[in-house]
């Protein structure tokens, strides 16, 4: 009785099955799902920086039109607040031509008393020039420094000189050389002036005259009347 050879299991294959359709790797849908959102941020990236190139490309057209604009329209406001000035200052100037138009007749008058009379009008015409000027001043935001009589302040006037007048209170301004302008606040020339400076023996004077001396005492109602009463007897 002959014996059967067992037979060897045979090797299971290396390559793999392949897989149906429908149990697929969910990685390859995955991937591409995150393909196209890159693609769509990547549209989106390129729409924004499209949008934001053309409106630097706008900006900078609009500021070259303005470095155009800009020294034109500077220059045309400068002109046009001239003129204003200018008109508002010629009424000023009718006035003072009439004025010195007429001087050499009222000036060379023979008559004394006339011609003081008429000199009289003519100083009158000439103050009301002057305060026309400062109306006109006054409208664009100027304004004259009040200096004579007033405490010495550096921020608004110019000390050119110094005297010593004991009656007088020490840096007070005792003569206005030039008169001084602000314009809307603002100092733009100082007061040229003469200050009052006194030596240091005469300001300890003024200062110890200066404070309040003790009251003096009063009589009381009842020796008032004595007083009264001893007056009649006398």
């Amino acid at each position: 009785m002959k014996h059967k050879k067992l037979e060897k299991p045979k090797k299971q294959s290396k390559l793999k099955k392949p897989v149906p359709a429908d149990r697929r790797p969910v990685q390859s849908a995955v991937e591409g799902n995150e393909a196209d959102k890159l693609r769509q941020q990547i549209d989106n990236l390129q729409t924004e920086y499209d949008e934001l190139f053309g409106k630097l490309q706008r900006v900078s057209a609009d500021y070259a039109n303005f470095q155009k604009r800009a020294p034109k329209q500077i220059a045309d406001t400068i002109c046009y607040e001239r003129e204003k000035i200018i008109k508002t200052l010629l009424p000023a100037l009718d006035n003072f031509e009439h004025t010195l138009q007429n001087a050499p007749a009222v000036l060379l008058r023979k008559d004394e008393a006339a011609g003081a009379e008429n000199v009289d009008v003519f100083l009158k015409g000439v103050q009301i020039i002057y305060d026309q000027m400062l109306d006109i001043l006054k409208s664009h935001g100027a304004e004259q420094i009040k200096a004579l009589g007033e405490k010495f302040d550096p921020a608004l006037h110019q000390a050119i000189m110094q005297k010593a007048e004991p009656d007088r209170e020490e840096n007070i301004v005792l003569e206005e050389f030039q008169k001084g302008y602000k314009l809307n606040g603002r100092v733009i020339r100082p007061s040229k002036v003469i200050v009052n400076k006194l030596p240091s023996e005469q300001i300890t004077q003024q200062q110890v005259s200066a404070e309040e001396k003790p009251p003096q005492e009063t009589d009381s109602p009842e020796q008032a009347a004595d007083e009264h009463q001893t007056t009649d007897r006398e």
